[in-house]
């Protein structure tokens, strides 16, 4: 059974983009190279077209899968949204209890997450932490070297 994914516009834009890429570019540069190959004479010991078949296989595998992702993707409307508490979208500062230090993080779906800039998924444990809390709560999060407190600073959008 396919598990539903929720996306930002942004989000489902790059994820069509990347598709679209795949389909219609990839797909072409590998049936070239599979066709230089077969040029080439004896297919059964011809390398570069086994490879260029290999990689066939992977680029459609990557294909479908993305298909897959789209046909259960869910776009999600940032209006309806409740700004009092954090929930998927939210933009959450945060301060660590232990060292006070602030940080700010976006929650986002899993596809989506970005560490870099500062898009935590809401399945990782901090996300999953302060999904629901409110402003001034205290958030006890479970991590790999023990527990960690953060109070929640802002919510915003």
């Amino acid at each position: 059974m396919s598990q539903v994914s929720y996306f930002t516009e942004e989000g489902l834009k790059r994820l069509k983009d990347e598709l679209h890429q795949l389909k219609v570019h990839e797909r072409s540069s590998i049936s070239k190279q599979i066709a230089e190959a077969r040029d080439k004479g004896d297919l059964s010991e011809n390398a570069e077209y086994d490879a260029a078949k290999e990689a066939q296989g992977l680029l459609e595998l990557k294909i479908s899968k993305l298909e897959e992702v789209l046909s259960n993707a869910r776009l999600i409307d940032e209006s309806t949204l409740d700004t009092s508490k954090a929930l998927i979208l939210s933009k959450v500062k945060i301060k660590n209890v232990a060292n006070g230090a602030t940080m700010q993080y976006t929650l986002v779906a899993e596809n989506e997450a970005d560490l870099k800039q500062g898009k935590i998924s809401v399945d990782s444990p901090i996300g999953k932490g302060l999904l629901g809390k409110k402003v001034g709560d205290l958030a006890e999060i479970k991590v790999p070297n023990g527990t960690m407190k953060f109070e929640i600073v802002e919510i915003t959008r």
